[in-house]
């Protein structure tokens, strides 16, 4: 089931959200984007107001001087944007209030997406209108300058023959622009938010882990198992001399977990006879051709000879498997021996 508590905004994410909406509102009826141009025969310069519903400004004087270089007069009903874009940001006003009484952080994310689009698209179309108004000239117009176009920036500024045009957003402009800001700062707040909740999840995650690890090793620790031989550090438990060849070092476990080692056969044997009251859980002989592996002594391969030459005379090796028991009876003179011929 999903957890509804994580996925709800913080009071200030739905805080935001509340002016981005006003916002949007307030923009539907102020210009959004203004085109200012500036010349030598109009001191106080010319201006194209954009609306979301209309174009406003000197719309007359700019029609009039466009008509002389052969572009289209400007009329609001020639745009069907101006149809639909008070729509549209209507919709993303009522929107970011709904996500703000709703508090869900995927209706933030969706808004603040769907906004982002709207933005570039209505940026690409602005493009789009200035380039045919600029370039699709009429060919019969009483001023023609061979090669010039007369698009206005997209924003900024640009030398249009010896008008200066500034092309910038208007106060609607600024008021959505602010809207997406407020937008933008509660998505990243809920994101580093939900990024923190994450993070210290899986560091509960690891951390349920790690002591579950723990506790598994240390119950394994607790059953009985035999342990490496430490070669020229562990003492035969019956000599007491150290254990300095693996090839031969044997391993006695008690039931109650105690370890007896011991660097011959031959003392293992005789610890058991001098102890034949204990218990043991596990018998282990060292396999001679790989000393680190210690194997049951039920399972080994055995074999005896005077040429074996074990630490303490017991001369006895064994082995994993039958073949290199025989193998090495041929080389070392030697025969094979049951273990329950030898145990005490």
């Amino acid at each position: 089931m999903v957890n509804t508590t994580q996925n709800k905004m913080s009071a200030w994410s739905r805080i935001l959200l509340v002016p981005a909406s006003v916002a949007l509102a307030v923009s539907i009826y102020v210009p959004i984007w203004r085109i200012d141009l500036d010349a030598p025969q109009y001191p106080e310069g010319l201006n194209l107001k954009i609306y979301a519903d209309k174009i406003g400004g000197n719309v007359d004087i700019i029609n009039g001087l466009n008509h002389y270089i052969g572009m289209k007069t400007l009329h609001t009903d020639d745009f069907v944007e101006f149809t639909v874009l008070p729509y549209l940001i209507g919709f993303f006003s009522v929107f970011a209030l709904c996500a703000a009484i709703v508090g869900r952080r995927k209706f933030l994310y969706s808004l603040l997406f769907s906004f982002i689009v709207f933005g570039v698209v209505a940026m690409v179309d602005f493009w789009r209108w200035e380039y045919n108004y600029g370039h699709n000239l009429d060919p019969n117009a009483a001023i023609i300058v061979p090669g010039m176009a007369y698009q206005p920036p997209l924003i900024g500024f640009k030398q249009l023959l010896n008008f200066g045009a500034y092309s910038i957003p208007d106060t609607g402009g600024w008021l959505m622009l602010g809207a997406g800001v407020c937008m933008l700062l509660a998505s990243v707040m809920e994101f580093r938010k939900q990024r923190s909740a994450k993070i210290a999840a899986a560091k509960k995650v690891r951390a349920m882990a790690a002591a579950a690890i723990v506790t598994l090793f240390l119950m394994s620790s607790c059953k009985p198992g035999p342990q490496p031989i430490r070669l020229n550090a562990d003492n035969c438990s019956n000599c007491e001399m150290t254990i300095s060849d693996k090839r031969f070092a044997t391993e006695l476990l008690t039931n109650k977990g105690k370890v007896y080692k011991f660097d011959d056969l031959k003392c293992m044997l005789g610890h058991m006879k001098e102890n034949s009251t204990q218990e043991y859980s596990g018998i282990y002989v060292t396999d001679y051709l790989n000393p680190d592996v210690l194997l049951k002594v039920e399972q080994a391969f055995i074999i005896a000879g005077e040429s074996v030459g074990s630490p303490m005379g017991g001369n006895m090796a064994a082995f994993s498997n039958k073949d290199s028991a025989e193998k090495y009876s041929g080389k070392l003179a030697a025969s094979p021996v049951d273990w329950s011929v030898l145990k005490p």
